[in-house]
């Protein structure tokens, strides 16, 4: 079995969350969005593992104050999927002179849960802007 349309916009709604935590500093609830066992991949960063270093991690983040996520590519079997996609977002590190605008892509692993929610497996995205 393929990804049906509600499994979709299942793993949408996380998404949206997801920029919504982020853009409000809720670093527990984006925690939250991963599995148990996530990893993270951050670029130039070593992988994180589970939610306690990944809420770690993305407390220390600078503020994201505009973030944007867009799906390109969503497949899957059963209860493993994964979500490609793009993305745009601002950020103001303290002292900067100005807010950082941000374009990249990103690579996501979904686990279907029990409940029929596609929480965050393995995550990993990385810049357009070049080195």
């Amino acid at each position: 079995m393929g990804m049906s349309d509600s499994d979709v916009k299942l793993m949408q709604a996380i998404s949206d969350e997801f920029v919504q935590k982020v853009t409000k500093g809720d670093f527990q609830g984006l925690a939250d969005l991963y599995t148990e066992d996530a990893v993270l991949m951050p670029p130039g960063f070593p992988a994180l593992y589970g939610r306690e270093e990944i809420r770690s991690w993305t407390q220390a983040y600078p503020p994201v104050t505009k973030f944007e996520c867009h799906f390109e590519e969503v497949d899957g079997y059963d209860d493993l999927a994964y979500v490609r996609g793009r993305y745009v977002m601002e950020i103001s590190p303290q002292g900067a002179p100005e807010p950082i605008v941000d374009k990249g892509k990103f690579l996501e692993i979904r686990r279907r849960q029990p409940d029929g929610s596609w929480p965050i497996s393995v995550d990993t995205w990385n810049s357009d802007q070049g080195g």
